[in-house]
């Protein structure tokens, strides 16, 4: 296969397949993870939690029963690679769910609102992308790097929670990695009102299905393959950078599994739209609105950057291999957003 497509365009593709499906479960599931705050603090239903919390369970066992095939090899993942600052896990995580209230969008909503053709989500994604770049490697990087590393917790590899189980008890890596899965697969399959929305869970199970194929896809590459490509899945935060920096130098390079990913994110919410008659051009009519969200997607960049994910990114990728820092950075994202919203919704201070 690599013989008739170059490894950035392999990679690319399997990016855009995923991303296909992200953008119709934003459209057709209404998976949304600002939405599932918001159903559970203010509308008395856990539903899309419950969905999240199924697609992390799915992408769990599926990722461990492919490092126990063989096929990936889940320390080489930048949740177990790289160092980690459980200090930056909590302030990215808190920036990102407070600017992610603010914007009324993560970077994936935004991007699959703007597949239906909501014009505000643009700027967001916009801001985002270039306030992600910004703190990874612009004017702000090195104050970045130089908090991580005086915050760090080690600097050694490891292979997370299912790793530390395995260490333990003697056993398998895969045997923690899948229990631990399987038993939160049924955590969220313990309500009959859930399991009765059939949609929901079945779009919930292809999210997770889908970051298994992120990882599956550059294992793949990265072990065929002759240009060191980083085994990655779905994350959207500096992967909205990218795209925009290949959008402008494409001669040049830049085509990646993030880059991909953000352009079927893009098609499949716009496809989903259509199908659903939902597609119409919407555009900011309130400055206060737009300063709001430009405010918030810039407070997402960063955080998401810090944190070394956004809701996808820590929130299922980095669960997908039960990293130390994905409970953490989850549970932070969500304390952000309930005083983000609070703060918009109950009226204390003014943005």
């Amino acid at each position: 296969m690599l013989s008739d497509v170059s490894e950035p365009q392999l990679v690319a593709a399997f990016g855009l397949f995923g991303g296909i499906f992200l953008g119709l479960a934003a459209r057709f599931g209404r998976f949304c993870t600002l939405g599932a705050i918001e159903d559970l603090l203010y509308g008395s239903s856990d539903t899309r939690l419950r969905m999240w919390v199924l697609a992390i369970g799915v992408a769990i066992v599926g990722s461990f029963a492919l490092s126990g095939a063989g096929l990936l090899d889940i320390g080489q993942s930048i949740y177990h690679s790289q160092p980690w600052s459980p200090t930056a896990s909590v302030l990215g995580g808190l920036m990102f769910g407070y600017g992610m209230a603010l914007a009324g969008n993560c970077g994936f909503g935004a991007l699959a609102r703007l597949g239906g053709g909501d014009l505000r989500s643009f700027v967001i994604v916009l801001v985002m992308g270039l306030a992600a770049y910004v703190t990874l490697s612009g004017p702000l990087a090195v104050s970045r790097l130089w908090f991580t590393t005086a915050t760090t917790a080690y600097s050694g590899p490891t292979l997370g929670y299912a790793g530390l189980l395995a260490d333990i008890s003697g056993l398998p890596l895969v045997i923690p990695g899948v229990l631990i899965g399987l038993i939160i697969i049924v955590a969220a399959l313990s309500s009959r009102s859930f399991i009765a929305e059939r949609s929901s869970v079945i779009w919930a199970a292809i999210v997770g299905l889908t970051i298994v194929s992120g990882w599956a896809g550059t294992a793949y590459v990265s072990a065929t393959g002759f240009e060191g490509t980083p085994v990655v899945s779905h994350t959207f935060s500096a992967p909205i950078g990218e795209s925009l920096l290949f959008l402008m130098t494409s001669s040049g390079g830049g085509l990646s599994f993030g880059v991909g990913s953000v352009a079927g994110v893009l098609f499949g919410a716009f496809i989903g739209s259509l199908i659903k008659g939902h597609f119409r051009w919407e555009a900011c009519e309130d400055p206060r609105e737009l300063r709001r969200q430009i405010v918030g997607a810039a407070i997402m960049g960063v955080g998401a950057v810090l944190a070394l994910g956004c809701t996808i990114g820590q929130g299922i990728s980095a669960f997908s291999l039960l990293s130390f820092s994905a409970p953490i950075t989850f549970a932070s994202i969500f304390l952000g957003a309930t005083f983000g919203l609070r703060q918009l919704i109950s009226g204390f201070g003014t943005v």
